[in-house]
């Protein structure tokens, strides 16, 4: 048993040579040897002893963390009938920096019937000293941890818990940001354990102010009294909405960034690679640069891997990033004091919008059409007093690295992942289908209106690093494999950022090999100190969304209302797949369509839903560049975007078979394709239910409503469903059946709304599979 437990296998299938757990490269081959810790969701039982070897490969560490001694084979994965129990984990893995991914399920026999326990990856796992087993342990509460935190990481932490609030509360596990044992932090970073069962009530803001509130006693000095004045604000339902506890939070986290003394270095380096005849990438500050500055708007930092081969992938990835440069250079007219953070956000897409359209012009001014059409992806950062801003499309990545971790910032515009967000399958099974790792949106290969740019920010405490890369360093898991031997040292101030730069193109090229690469590091150091003084107090005031705009956003030749900012990729609506096990990654997801960035709708033949086709636009494959398929441009409409019921509607849902639905009076639905109208009125309008009028007791007929029937015969929508009604009947209601809700029904809608709202990836029928020439897909 003692010689099992210190046995790691070698992921590489030729060789499997077992390996002391202490090393980090396999004794024969020099293979990576990854350690996989895992965490097990027991529900309270005990899976065994310390040194125990589950199902012939999970060692156990301590208590319900195991260590996965053959990484290279695929571990035993849910069934599909059993992904409902777990879809919180898929559609939310665009925040995975905070929640854990599901790796795989272990068999475990009780005695009288086989049980499977949840294993999860990435979980708050504290490794201290590998080889002694008791020095793996979890991270520290959140509760524990935050007497010892200095103002700037405490404001930082309930910053975080802000904006995963709608998210998870959107999905039914909001109840675990109120739980002291899930909820974990690492370093600057708050991690959830796992998700508790799914929430039979939700949670309200009322809930968190009084979940902080027993954080006050610990709050240092100079926040103490800011964050006091936050919960009550919260317990009192002055704040409604988690935007306005961001934008709060925000005013604080500024005034206690100018304690902050931060300094800035970038690297950047460019290579073809050894198999390439030419370099499609490109970069900004241009290859080979080392630059120091403080974090403002000229510290902007690019990666571009350009896709079309000759004369195509090079020029669309110069032109975007001389594009995107030129547009930024607005920004540093303003000083970063009075720069708002979400317009920011909203300057970087439509900057990447612009790049996107001036590649496009010229792929049709140069009339490229299918395998000439050129186009690129595209990462982003730019650091701005005390926050860094990322904007990212396509599958060129972000890395955060601190003394904690590395952690993947970006999640790849690609089938899997997009299958994963769909809740359809794990990762680890959709990157083994076919055309897993095809991009599903590039810069240039359609109009701004269907191009949907990722835009987050991260507050900044300590000193880290961001690695932006293409692929030729990112695929088969490099940056995890290498980040601690040979990015962590900069951090210990063991090395310099040129020799780290060099050491990353010489990993891509001598382990990887395939592809052109390109690396940008940006050192982030900062000097923190406490402030003497107190915050400024709370000023409702900042309970107001701003609509004022940023000096770059009067620059940009985008129209405002033409996009709208996405933080994170969209949760989608809970839609069935239809002969799913036909057409394991598209079958479904044909059905999706988003809209206007911020906004989306499902896009349907006429009579119901797509069954057992693939979409008539192709599916491109690596020799093959994309073919771009332009929507239909959106005719402006004065429908309303929110309105009530004022009598019982039936509506039918978007599952698969569709079902009849009832929606009570007093019902408040938002319009899930404000702006467009359709001309055919057999064609179908979207809807989400906001909240819901009178209890199912309550409900009666109404006769005059030739589309209202008895509750009897139908169930009753719940809260969050999408569902959906021709056309032609919802106009007809429009003079008998609906009403627009008051301004505190509105506002309740909105709030509700603002986590499925933001900003899903187009769907291949609106944007096809895009392979990049000679990509190769991930391998995880």
């Amino acid at each position: 048993m003692e010689n099992d437990a210190a046995t790691l296998y070698c992921p590489n299938e030729n060789c499997q040579a077992p390996n002391p757990l202490t090393h980090n490269f396999c004794q024969r081959c020099s293979t990576p040897l990854p350690k996989r810790f895992l965490w097990a969701v027991t529900d309270g039982m005990s899976l065994g002893e310390k040194g125990d070897i589950l199902d012939d490969r999970y060692l156990v560490i301590n208590k319900s963390i195991l260590l996965d001694t053959k990484p290279g084979f695929l571990p035993q994965t849910p069934d599909p009938e059993k992904l409902q129990a777990i879809r919180p984990y898929l559609r939310l893995i665009s925040y995975r920096l905070h929640i854990p991914q599901v790796y795989g399920v272990l068999p475990i026999f009780d005695g009288q019937q086989e049980q499977e326990i949840l294993l999860l990856e990435k979980s708050p796992i504290k490794i201290t000293d590998i080889a002694a087993l008791s020095e793996v342990d979890l991270c520290s509460e959140f509760t524990s941890a935050w007497r010892d935190a200095t103002s700037m990481r405490q404001l930082n932490w309930l910053w975080q818990i802000a904006h995963l609030w709608q998210p998870l509360v959107s999905e039914g596990v909001g109840s675990s940001l109120l739980n002291s044992h899930l909820l974990r932090v690492e370093g600057s970073l708050v991690r959830l354990l796992e998700f508790p069962s799914q929430d039979a009530a939700l949670p309200n803001l009322s809930e968190l102010g009084e979940f902080w509130q027993q954080l006050l006693p610990g709050a240092k000095p100079a926040i103490a009294e800011f964050v006091g004045e936050i919960c009550r604000c919260l317990i009192d339902q002055e704040i409604k909405a988690p935007e306005q506890l961001i934008r709060v939070l925000d005013k604080g986290l500024a005034e206690l960034g100018q304690t902050q003394s931060p300094k800035i270095t970038i690297a950047t380096k460019s290579d073809t690679g050894p198999s390439r005849q030419r370099n499609e990438d490109a970069c900004y500050p241009q290859s080979g640069s080392i630059i120091s500055k403080p974090p403002h708007t000229s510290a902007l930092t690019i990666v571009c891997d350009g896709i079309g081969g000759h004369e195509g992938g090079n020029v669309a990835s110069n032109l975007a990033i001389e594009t995107i440069q030129h547009q930024v250079q607005e920004l540093t007219k303003v000083p970063h004091d009075h720069i708002d953070p979400i317009l920011l956000l909203e300057d970087l897409q439509r900057a990447a919008a612009v790049a996107n359209d001036k590649i496009s012009q010229r792929n049709d001014s140069e009339s490229r059409q299918g395998r000439q059409r050129m186009g690129t992806t595209l990462v982003m950062a730019l650091p701005v007093g005390h926050e860094i801003y990322i904007a990212h499309v396509g599958d060129s990545r972000a890395y955060w690295i601190t003394p904690y971790g590395c952690y993947q910032v970006t999640l790849d515009d690609d089938v899997a992942s997009r299958e994963v967000r769909l809740g359809y399958a794990i990762y680890r099974d959709a990157v083994q289908q076919g055309a897993s790792g095809s991009l599903v949106q590039a810069l240039g290969m359609s109009p701004s209106s269907s191009l949907h740019p990722s835009a987050e920010r991260f507050i900044l405490d300590e000193d880290c690093i961001f690695l932006l890369c293409s692929d030729g360093l990112s695929d088969f898991d490099r940056v995890e494999q290498y980040w601690d031997t040979e990015i962590l040292p900069l951090l210990q101030a063991k090395t310099d950022i040129a020799s780290i730069t060099d050491r990353l193109i010489e990993i891509a090229n001598t382990v990887n090999g395939h592809d052109n690469v390109t690396v940008a590091l940006v050192h982030y150091q900062v000097q923190y100190s406490e402030p003497e003084t107190k915050l400024a107090e709370v000023s409702p005031e900042l309970f107001n969304i701003p609509t004022v705009r940023n000096s770059l956003s009067q620059t940009l030749q985008v129209k405002p209302e033409s996009f709208s900012y996405n933080q994170k990729t969209q949760v989608m609506p809970d839609t069935a797949p239809s002969k799913r096990s036909q057409v394991p990654l598209q079958l479904v997801i044909l059905s999706v369509l988003v809209l206007l960035g911020g906004f989306f709708g499902y896009l349907l033949r006429q009579g119901g839903f797509l069954k057992g086709k693939v979409p008539d636009s192709p599916t491109i494959t690596s020799t093959n560049p994309p073919v771009t398929v332009t929507p239909p441009p959106p005719v402006a409409s004065d429908r309303p975007e929110i309105i009530q019921a004022k009598s019982e509607i039936s509506f039918s849902t978007t599952t698969s078979p569709p079902k009849a639905v009832l929606v009570p009076a007093g019902s408040i639905l938002r319009i899930e394709q404000p702006g467009i109208e359709q001309t055919n009125p057999k064609s179908w309008i979207y809807l989400r239910v906001c909240s819901l009028g009178a209890e199912e007791g309550t409900l009666s007929t109404n006769p005059s409503n030739p589309l209202s029937t008895p509750i009897a015969k139908k169930p009753l929508a719940k809260h969050g469903d999408v569902v959906r009604m021709q056309l032609a009947n919802f106009n007809s209601l429009q003079n008998t059946s609906i009403s627009t809700p008051t301004p505190e029904g509105i506002n309740q809608c909105l709030a509700s709304n603002t986590a499925v709202t933001s900003g899903e990836k187009p769907s291949i029928e609106s944007n096809p599979t895009l392979v990049p020439e000679n990509r190769v897909p991930p391998s995880r």
